[in-house]
């Protein structure tokens, strides 16, 4: 017991010590007193775009029989996903590679090439099955985004501002302060989640795709000086 009643009065000074340093260094900051918080701020909308990945796999005896009919059914894919309407279309790969048995000898050639579409959300589907049905037999996405991502962000980087002085005062009314100028305010790295919501986009019989909401996000730590 006597050990115990020495050990208490030493942790209430080691507790109290760091609160004494935590209001210093809040005090110290910029020559003054200041609070930090962080804000973050959320911009909901529903995505517009639709990017995929369509591509043609092509096996042959010979290297050139592979790459000739690669190429040949490529060009109908891409004829035909530009038919739909794309607003970008790129070449991602274009590979050709031998196939071989287990002992080791070569037995046939593959060939790939693969396209990046983008197109607007309501074509998905039928970019889909344009590819699908001018050729393609590996298809990825689609990948649903935004037209106007770098406004929407600005918009939510405001609102995470907001966000952060919000808590600012609240702090300051449960502390008995003020909240004066913003001091320093830097912007935190994030990414972008996507929710999906059963909304269908395209119409029947193509390849349904849901728009659902896209969530554009922002975070900042912002310090205010305390009046």
């Amino acid at each position: 017991m006597t050990v115990m009643r020495r050990l208490l009065p030493i942790s209430a000074i080691v507790v109290a010590a760091a609160v004494a340093v935590a209001f210093t260094a809040a005090g110290s900051s910029g020559g003054g007193r200041s609070v930090t918080t962080a804000g973050h701020g959320v911009v909901t909308v529903v995505p517009d775009e639709a990017t995929i990945d369509a591509g043609v796999r092509s096996a042959a005896a010979t290297a050139a029989q592979a790459l000739s009919d690669n190429a040949a059914a490529m060009t109908r894919v891409i004829a035909a996903v530009k038919q739909v309407g794309v607003k970008s279309i790129q070449t991602q790969e274009v590979s050709l590679y031998p196939q071989t048995n287990a002992r080791g000898h070569v037995t046939g050639y593959v060939a790939q090439n693969t396209v990046t579409a983008t197109g607007s959300i309501a074509n998905a589907g039928r970019l889909i099955d344009a590819a699908v049905g001018a050729g393609a037999n590996t298809v990825d996405g689609p990948t649903l985004g935004v037209s106007v991502q770098s406004a929407l962000y600005r918009l939510a980087l405001q609102r995470a501002v907001d966000d952060a002085k919000a808590k600012a005062k609240a702090l300051a009314k449960a502390g008995g302060f003020g909240v004066g100028r913003i001091i320093t305010v830097s912007e935190q790295s994030t990414e972008t989640p996507i929710t999906f919501a059963a909304t269908a986009a395209g119409k029947a019989p193509a390849t349904p795709v849901e728009a659902g909401t896209q969530d554009v996000t922002a975070d900042v730590q912002v310090t205010f000086a305390l009046s």
